[in-house]
């Protein structure tokens, strides 16, 4: 293998950036212990930022950008994996500082991997990707507070209609939790409710900042995507003890909060990031994704796409234009 086909981001000298599908010299592949061939990738907004040269994601280009990737083991210097087995990589600072998983090879780090649990097949473990990693350790942290049964449970869920959306959705619906999910896009509230929402209501009104302390109680927990004032909105409309799992900031990385929903509702506030996670705990919570709270649907909860078509994808996604999650087919 003396060449392999990337997307690859370039900043020109006036600091523009430009995408490209290209051929790409093997020997520029990094330093690692596993040499890996690719066959799925998937898209993340992280991915999108990468592409307009967004510092807080790469400072090296040209970039080959991809937070995700699975594919199987070519071969590895620490003997941890032999040829042939099918591996994940997620997170660190895989698809950042370092080339990703848009690409028919990457080369990684033993740490930055976890087996394909043999329930999953790797078109359906990008399906889920940081996207489903970071639901499940939602999940995760929800159950460590949980003091109603699932099944009498209320779970809001914002940004329904996105990637780790969508997925959480269908994953509480399996749960047996009753999903209330929070959407802006009114086309997207049939195929929510297909997902295994039991509500749907619009955002709109929860964007905007609201004086009041405490908002009536709807739901006894939550899983939020938007960050913002809707992130504290959630908060103030929480059942008394009730947990909200911040996890995302598509409408606002920053918002206003008082102490009242944590005082006089003891309303817990849960943080999650899954990039920089144990690696030992990152591989169970891939087992659970293919065991208990892997969907039925799963393998249709996508759009399959070639790295050809993700550059128009990339800006679609920074428009904010897109919907569920994307799926991109690096080998045939």
């Amino acid at each position: 293998m003396q060449e392999y086909r990337a997307l690859r981001i370039h900043r020109d000298a006036n600091d523009t950036f430009s995408v490209a599908i290209e051929s790409v010299a093997a020997a520029t592949l990094p330093d690692g212990d596993i040499l890996v061939r690719v066959h799925y990738s998937d898209l993340n907004y992280k991915d999108a930022l990468g592409a307009t040269g967004n510092p807080g994601v790469s400072r090296n280009f040209p970039h080959t950008p991809g937070i995700d990737a699975a594919g199987v083991v070519v071969e590895d210097a620490t003997g941890q994996y032999r040829p042939g087995d099918r591996i994940l990589i997620s997170g660190y600072d895989f698809g950042m500082n370092s080339p990703g998983g848009l690409a028919e090879y990457c080369r990684v780090p033993l740490q930055w991997t976890c087996p394909c649990p043999p329930q999953l097949d790797l078109r359906e473990a990008m399906i889920y990707g940081t996207a489903g990693l970071t639901a499940a350790m939602c999940f995760d942290k929800l159950a460590r507070l949980q003091h109603k049964a699932i099944n009498e449970t209320r779970l809001l869920i914002s940004g329904a209609s996105g990637g780790v959306g969508s997925l959480a959705i269908a994953m509480a619906a399996k749960l047996g939790y009753q999903v209330v999910a929070m959407s802006g896009k009114a086309h997207a509230h049939k195929r929510l409710y297909e997902l295994g929402a039991t509500e749907v209501v619009a955002a709109d009104e929860w964007l905007l900042a609201n004086k009041k302390a405490l908002l009536r109680p709807s739901w006894d927990c939550a899983i939020d995507t938007l960050g913002g004032d809707a992130l504290f909105n959630i908060i103030k409309a929480t059942e008394r003890e009730g947990s909200v799992v911040a996890c995302g900031l598509a409408a606002n990385a920053g918002f206003s909060a008082t102490v009242y929903p944590f005082i006089l509702r003891g309303v817990a506030l849960l943080g999650v990031d899954s990039a920089e996670q144990p690696n030992d705990y990152k591989c169970k919570l891939w087992l659970r994704l293919a065991t208990d709270l892997k969907p039925a649907a799963l393998k249709s909860m996508c759009e399959e796409v070639s790295l050809e078509q993700v550059p128009n994808i990339l800006e679609k996604m920074r428009a904010g234009d897109s919907q569920g999650r994307y799926l991109v087919r690096i080998a045939d």
